[in-house]
């Protein structure tokens, strides 16, 4: 077989569970595939060939005495801000261009036990701030739907090279979209668990309350597949909830008879690209065709504060965390000086790119003495209203459903030069994060051969009604077989 890096997880996991082909063969083909398209899409920061057929020897040996799992010897990438024991994993910045964590990161040390395959780590935004990975330290991830373009952000390297089946499946991580908006961007399939869900132990913090890692795969049913591994409760992480994880794998149901679905008016804003409503609309239409009943009269009249309020709190908590990158205990460190504290300016000065510096001094100010009160505190009175609107909305609905971002990709360096419509680009999805809930980006069309993503959001923990329906659409469109002429 010539073309095993297409195959999707439950295709893969079949054939190897039948003997009909060995992960060793998977993996070599994944990573010749990788080598070859790598170099024009630039998804990986760090590839990892060596270890990659180790993982894959291990996979079969335990294939071959009956211990096989869903994810058992399928190759994968994962985003650079999910710390991998010996692997390098820089948050595609200059202050960890050199770092390699002694300890894994929870979701890394579930996938282990499923004897996972790593092919590497991906390219994103530094330190997962922004939404198109032009803020890498190191290079542009381009789009392999069009390389003129963003693949969003900022897990743009993970949705790219899943899109363009250098991996099977990857791992992104979701402080304001940046799992689903990148999926969106990339025509693939991309889950923001509930916060909770997921351990964020070895998550390389950018704002603690927001953080989630989250599933970027080929279609429904393979998210399904990694949300049973990468789930459940983390000693090590207090903000993990004790519950128990369901097999996500059963809600892949293709009935959604009855399923109420919401239409918020606010998520279709004036500015919003027609043809990208479009496609939403039609969206829309077939769900109702497949027995949803659909209202489009919802009202989440909080959320026009939803990107002010993100914008203080995100960087506030940013700029605590990314305080500890002061050059004394590990990264980069500027040496030429005497000054122990010109040497610590110093290196946040020369580690840290234009974009990360700009949302500390955001953070540093909404804290400061004299504007706490009216920043930070005033942003988490406006979390709790965004929180209290969604939870009235799901006393009615099953299901809310939102464009996942309001444009299709634009072009490399199109917002470049204006943070501000660059951050309107999540407008859609930050609120998600601000209230805590799950939250899934699904293919739902084209425009001028780009991809539109559809968002599918839910109540905390209704991640198995997202995938219901997620599913349900999935199976009765073409869009997720579709691919990039790249690939």
């Amino acid at each position: 077989m010539n073309d095993l890096h297409q195959l999707t997880i439950h295709e893969a996991h079949k054939l190897l569970k039948e003997k009909k082909i060995s992960s060793v063969e998977l993996t070599k083909a994944a990573l010749k595939h990788l080598r070859k398209v790598d170099g024009i899409v630039r998804a990986c920061v760090t590839i990892t060939e060596e270890q990659a057929i180790k993982d894959a020897q291990s996979a079969d040996k335990a294939i071959a005495k009956g211990d096989i799992k869903p994810l058992t010897g399928i190759p994968s990438l994962i985003k650079d801000v999910i710390c991998t024991k010996g692997i390098r994993t820089t948050c595609s910045s200059k202050m960890l261009e050199n770092f390699i964590p002694p300890y894994d990161a929870n979701v890394i040390e579930k996938l282990k036990a499923d004897n996972y395959v790593i092919l590497g780590k991906t390219n994103m935004d530094e330190f997962a701030m922004g939404s198109s990975t032009e803020n890498s330290a190191f290079f542009t991830t381009h789009n392999p739907w069009n390389l003129d373009c963003v693949p969003g952000g900022s897990s743009g390297g993970s949705a790219a090279s899943v899109a363009i089946d250098e991996a099977i499946y990857a791992l992104g991580s979701d402080t304001g979209g940046s799992i689903r908006q990148p999926a969106g961007f990339c025509g693939v399939v991309g889950l923001k668990p509930t916060y909770g869900r997921v351990s964020r132990f070895g998550l390389v913090a950018f704002a603690s309350s927001l953080d989630q890692i989250g599933p970027v795969t080929k279609d429904v049913t393979d998210c399904a597949i990694v949300m049973n591994s990468i789930s459940g409760h983390d000693k090590r992480d207090s903000t993990t909830v004790p519950l128990e994880v369901p097999d996500y794998t059963q809600a892949l149901k293709p009935d959604i008879k009855n399923i109420r679905i919401g239409i918020p008016r606010e998520y279709l804003p004036e500015g919003m690209q027609p043809e990208v409503r479009q496609a939403i609309e039609a969206a829309v239409k077939k769900l109702e065709e497949l027995g949803a009943r659909v209202d489009w009269n919802v009202s989440l009249p909080n959320t026009k504060y939803g990107l002010a309020a993100y914008y203080i709190l995100a960087p506030s908590e940013a700029s605590a965390n990314l305080a500890r990158y002061d050059g004394v205990k590990y990264g980069y460190s500027y040496r030429d000086t005497t000054n122990m504290w010109d040497a610590m300016q110093k290196t946040k000065q020369f580690g840290f790119g234009a974009e990360v510096k700009r949302r500390i001094m955001l953070g540093t100010y909404a804290l400061s003495a004299g504007y706490y009160d009216a920043y930070y505190l005033k942003a988490q009175k406006v979390r709790t209203l965004i929180k209290r609107d969604f939870e009235q909305a799901f006393q009615s609905y099953d299901v809310l459903v939102t464009p996942t971002s309001p444009t299709v990709a634009f072009k490399i360096g199109e917002k470049a030069d204006d943070p501000v419509q660059m951050y309107l680009s999540d407008v859609c999805t930050l609120p998600i994060n601000i209230a805590g809930i799950p939250a899934i980006s699904i293919p739902a069309g084209f425009v001028n051969g780009l991809p539109v993503g559809l968002q599918l959001i839910g109540k905390h923990f209704a991640e198995e009604t997202l995938l219901q329906v997620a599913f349900a659409y999935e199976q009765a469109t073409p869009w997720h077989t579709m691919k990039p002429s790249v690939a």
